[in-house]
């Protein structure tokens, strides 16, 4: 079992012991211990690596049936288990409030129950033949032993969406888990004892275990999610070893009301958009462009709707809890005051919320009068800060939108069909969500464009990330090709007697 207490890594299926003291993890919102994780070095990464590439091995020749089978076990060990401790550890360390954690948790069995069946439906294509009685097909094989490296904000769902797809491609496994998540993630590795010995491992640390994970010769492919800077630094690590990489590097979302928009709707959206889990998810919405005609009444349900959260420890009742450390915190202060400094007005919030404890907490902070160029736009807050910037049409809300580095999700509330379809067709983003901020879908690739990354997680492009496909050309019976070497005589170029004309004999 694990001990919160006590530095390890697993391999599945146990909790190995990692020498020293390790580093303690303090929680975010009372600012005591909440456990610690250590860091283990090369040699013993190295051996971690060579047993999960031995397991793969087996697990790539079984056939898909068997595949699906334990994978949907894995999925039943889940539902029927203690997802309360693990949400409890995630808490602590986190600060996320308990009710997302718990809903973080369950929301993971389906993506192993889809990525089973998805694999074993999904095994090649034959393709028209382009020789007479010949067998010409493509069939998927795994790539090996991947590594997934994790945030903070959701330590166990991002990794398992990018995790599923791989076993159901046959490939061995290797969670680099976030430091602040560390504790939630060895406690849920123990849902994977369904898993062939060895097969899947989870080891801690910081930046130095990813870097090792990333340039060994003994891991074939890569899965990242975190910061645009560090997505950057993973990318260019696995393409120097020519490693496939699913980047997911974050974003500034846009968000647009129309003066279409049921605005008591577009309120408690936009309220849940931009503070879930205090403004600490990839797809937060950042930027909210008003048409003109509405600015006033939505900002003042907005801020109505934002008053209403209950700010403090995440295991008692609350939707805001506090930053995950004291440098994010300072980092959303920092830009709300450039912001202000510059002209902004602060609507509600702006400062740290008095009797909520002392931890990292900050205010929902509303933004009015932001201006283009100010850093609060061009800068990934990730934090509960939201910038309100008044347009005066749909047409100009698109393109100020779009004027961003940035291009992970983006939404519009508007009731008209004419503009959700623009919406949909002209945002520059990975994902658009029309009147429904947030929303994810198994079946639907999830990722970004512009600087918020590479590739896909989920839908089948998540399963193809991490199979490779090999073409394969079967003739039943050895037979002689008239173009085999060596050419007939009458193949070969050649020029007429009076040396005028050329042509290709034949």
């Amino acid at each position: 079992m694990f001990d919160p207490a006590k530095p390890s890594y697993f391999l599945n299926p146990a909790h190995v012991p990692l020498d020293g003291a390790g580093v303690t993890l303090i929680n975010p919102s009372t600012l005591e211990p909440a456990g610690v994780y250590g860091e283990p070095g090369p040699e013993v990464i190295d051996s971690v690596l060579a047993r999960v590439n031995a397991a793969q091995k087996g697990w790539a020749a079984l056939d898909q049936k068997s595949r699906a089978r334990i994978l949907h076990q894995v999925a039943n060990d889940i539902e029927a288990g203690d997802m309360t401790e693990v949400a409890r550890l995630m808490t602590l360390e986190t600060g996320k409030p308990f009710p997302e954690a718990i809903g973080e948790i369950a929301n993971i069995p389906p993506v192993f129950r889809y990525y089973a069946e998805m694999a074993r439906n999904d095994g090649g294509k034959i393709a028209g033949t382009m020789q007479p009685g010949s067998f010409q097909f493509q069939t998927w094989e795994p790539l090996g032993t991947t590594v997934h490296i994790v945030p903070y904000n959701f330590p166990l769902i991002l990794g398992c969406w990018s995790i599923a797809a791989s076993l159901a491609a046959g490939n061995g496994i290797v969670l680099k888990a976030a430091p602040a998540g560390t504790l939630c993630a060895m406690k849920f590795m123990e849902f994977f004892h369904a898993l062939p010995t060895d097969l899947i491992a989870c080891l801690p640390g910081g930046g130095a275990v990813g870097q090792h994970l990333i340039d060994s010769p003994k891991t074939h492919a890569v899965a990242f999610t975190g910061s645009v800077p560090t997505g950057k630094a993973v990318a260019v690590a696995a393409a120097q070893h020519l490693k496939p990489a699913v980047i997911e590097a974050g974003g500034s979302d846009p968000l647009i009301v129309s003066k279409h928009a049921d605005l008591t709707v577009a309120a408690a959206g936009a309220v849940t958009a931009a503070f879930l889990q205090s403004g600490q998810v990839c797809t937060s919405t950042e930027r909210i462009y008003v048409v003109d005609e509405v600015h006033d009444a939505f900002v003042a349900a907005f801020v109505a709707h934002a008053q209403k959260l209950r700010i403090g420890d995440g295991m008692g009742i609350s939707e805001i809890g506090p930053l995950v450390s004291e440098p994010a915190r300072a980092k959303v202060m920092r830009l709300v005051e450039d912001a202000v400094a510059q002209g902004a007005t602060i609507e509600c919030g702006g400062k740290i919320p008095e009797g909520a404890g002392p931890g990292w907490f900050y205010e929902p902070t509303i933004l009015t009068g932001v201006k283009p160029g100010m850093a609060i736009l061009t800068e990934e807050i990730f934090g509960p800060a939201v910038s309100i910037i008044r347009v005066k049409d749909f047409d100009e809300a698109l393109t100020m939108a779009n004027d961003s580095p940035f291009g992970l999700g983006a939404c519009a509330f508007t009731d008209d069909l004419e503009e959700a379809f623009r919406a949909v067709n002209e945002l520059q983003a990975g994902m658009v969500w029309v009147n429904n901020p947030l929303v994810d879908n198994d079946a639907l690739p999830f990722g970004g464009i512009k600087n918020s990354g590479l590739g896909r997680t989920l839908g089948r492009q998540g399963l193809d990330a991490f199979r490779q496909p090999k073409m394969a050309v079967i003739d039943p019976k050895a037979r002689l090709a008239d173009w085999w070497y060596p050419y007939p005589d009458g193949w070969f170029y050649s020029e007429d007697a009076q040396g005028g004309r050329s042509h290709v004999a034949g």
